[in-house]
């Protein structure tokens, strides 16, 4: 009996994998169990924050500060850069690898993520915004979320569309539970996680990120927005103002992820040690909050007080937005880690406060109300870096419950998206992607086509002939009818040759000599070849290019060592079933073929 019930304890493992593997609601509910999960890291890595706030500067709100209340208080983001700088030493002996986010794990790595590696990302990151940084959590809140739902998943053995969509769904749970608005967090996840929406996504990603937000309320760390009364009913020629908000926020994006960039360059050509230069970049930091503490960390409380009643003065707020602007390209720029989430709300609401100002300033009739301007101004910018339209319409609409100014709202964000989009091209995410040497635009799945090698289609029992073989010996050996049209011709040392066609060359040899020329002369293609590792999109670029019907396989562009022979036939049939594969995965197709 003992041996019987520890059997069926064994197999409770696989009996529940089945039943998430084999049923959308089992997926659902993992999805929940993400969410939650994420609700409560938010809660640890905001509470983490808050504690060395308070230890090191005795405030847990520290961008809501007027002054420092000691001068010394602006070395502490300096020792937060060393303290980074030399740990982050013996986490690249312990983690060699660079860590995968959310987002390359979805379009490259079919959702899998290192729960480790995102533990690290995340202790970094509570360390710099704990020291001051000006950086904000939420970079570390997705991180986390997904490394957990992704490890969830793993031990499930999901399929990779279900590991992507649970992977968004950890997301969904840490943005919705940030900012206790589950629109928001499901949106986040759709439009930056995934990569696009889905009918079946929608279920698992809403209610993870609902969870999320309900484990976050428990905890009383879900977003505490003022309640703000609007004058959002508009005039045309408000509606033309605010898109004019739109387009400088577009403008003033791309300058900063650009700055970013430049930050980072300026540190790779300094002599500085590279565990130093976190250091540097906190000591600007420090002297940039000497000026002003609204500086420091993300500036949640800084933001809040663009909607209370004792706003700063237009002069004021120009050398906050500066000094914030460039407190978190250095930050980021300089090795900290963290996000330009929240720092694009905060430095957004200060950049629509001043455009209110300066519209009151032309003619006092003309600007729209203030606290639109720097709703407006706050999801502009957030598009433009974050690059999430749809989440950011949300959050206006959750935070502030006004509809009309939510279409407001995405129509702004609609003309940011595009602007960046066709003027820049990435958000800060997959910029900082292709300077890495990505190709990727979005989170949208294309680490199928990676993994579908040239390597891995390839034949690698092809016919081959040597290419001083007589045309009449290689016509008794390839009959005309033979089912191998295609033949490989390769020199002395084996070396690719060029390509034979059967039929080409059984003509030839019905003239009067042909069967004493050498197969050399009839060969073609010498030059044109594929490696084993080219993708099949590539592949098929080439078939198109070379306008023939099988090529060889080689190993590198100098030996040329034959390994294989492709026909274009199997590559667009292996291609064409793949793309149907991620269409009926992406519509939950096999969901309905297994009920």
């Amino acid at each position: 009996m003992r041996g019987r019930e520890i059997s069926e304890i064994r197999q409770i493992p696989s009996y529940m994998r089945r039943l998430v593997r084999r049923n959308e609601v089992g997926l659902i509910g993992l999805a929940v169990v993400a969410g939650g999960a994420a609700g409560l890291l938010v809660a640890a890595l905001l509470g983490g924050a808050n504690f060395l706030h308070d230890l090191f500067f005795g405030h847990k709100h520290l961008s809501s500060l007027t002054s420092l209340d000691w001068p010394g208080s602006a070395l502490i983001p300096l020792a937060g850069g060393l303290v980074l700088g030399v740990s982050g030493i013996f986490v690249k002996k312990w983690m060699p690898h660079r860590p995968v986010d959310p987002i390359e794990a979805n379009a490259l790595q079919g959702g899998r993520m290192s729960l480790g590696d995102s533990a690290v990302i995340g202790a970094q990151t509570v360390i710099s915004s704990g020291f001051g940084a000006s950086v904000g959590l939420e970079a570390a809140y997705t991180q986390m979320g997904s490394g957990f739902a992704s490890w969830l998943g793993a031990q499930f053995r999901l399929r990779r569309s279900d590991m992507r969509t649970l992977v968004a769904c950890g997301s969904a749970g840490a943005i919705g539970a940030a900012f206790g608005a589950p629109l928001t967090g499901a949106f986040y996840a759709f439009e930056l996680i995934l990569g696009t929406y889905t009918p079946f996504g929608l279920a698992p990603v809403g209610a993870a990120a609902i969870c999320g937000v309900l484990v976050s309320r428990q905890f009383g760390t879900s977003g505490d927005y003022p309640a703000l009364v609007l004058n959002a009913v508009l005039s045309q020629t408000e509606m033309w103002l605010l898109l004019l908000l739109g387009v400088i926020c577009a403008i003033f994006g791309i300058g900063m992820m650009r700055a970013v960039t430049f930050v980072e360059s300026i540190c790779r050509r300094s002599p500085l040690p590279v565990a130093l230069q976190p250091a540097l970049g906190g000591a600007i930091v420090g002297l940039l909050a000497l000026v002003t503490p609204h500086v420091l960390a993300s500036g949640h409380a800084a933001l809040f007080e663009l909607f209370g009643p004792n706003a700063q003065p237009a002069e004021m707020i120009a050398i906050v937005l500066l000094s914030k602007a460039l407190a978190s390209v250095v930050s980021i720029g300089s090795g900290f880690r963290g996000g330009l989430f929240f720092s694009s709300l905060f430095i957004g609401g200060m950049i629509g406060r001043i455009y209110f100002f300066g519209l009151e300033y032309i003619d006092p009739s003309l600007p729209p109300d203030v606290l639109v301007c720097t709703l407006v101004g706050m999801a502009a910018l957030a598009v433009a870096i974050i690059g999430a339209p749809l989440t950011m319409s949300f959050l206006a609409l959750e935070t502030t419950g006004d509809f009309p100014l939510s279409i407001v709202m995405l129509g702004v964000a609609s003309i940011v998206s595009i602007i960046v989009r066709r003027a820049f091209g990435y958000s800060f995410a997959t910029w900082r992607m292709h300077l890495r040497g990505e190709s990727i635009r979005s989170a949208q799945d294309v680490g199928w086509i990676r993994d579908l090698t040239v390597g891995r289609l390839m034949r690698t029992d092809f016919p081959k002939a040597p290419y001083d073989m007589t045309i009449a010996r290689f016509m008794e050996a390839f009959p005309a009818r033979s089912t191998n049209q295609w033949v490989v011709v390769t020199g002395p040392s084996g070396a690719y040759a060029g390509m034979a066609f059967v039929p080409d060359v059984h003509l030839a040899g019905a003239h009067a000599d042909g069967g004493a020329t050498g197969l050399g002369k009839l060969a073609r293609l010498a030059d044109t070849f594929l490696l084993p590792q080219m993708n099949v999109k590539l592949a098929v670029q080439i078939f198109e290019q070379s306008e023939n019907e099988a090529l060889a396989v080689v190993d590198n562009e100098n030996d040329r060592y034959v390994l294989g022979l492709l026909t274009e036939a199997h590559v667009l049939r292996r291609y064409t079933d793949e793309l149907d594969k991620a269409r009926r995965e992406l519509s939950g197709e096999y969901w309905t073929s297994e009920s």
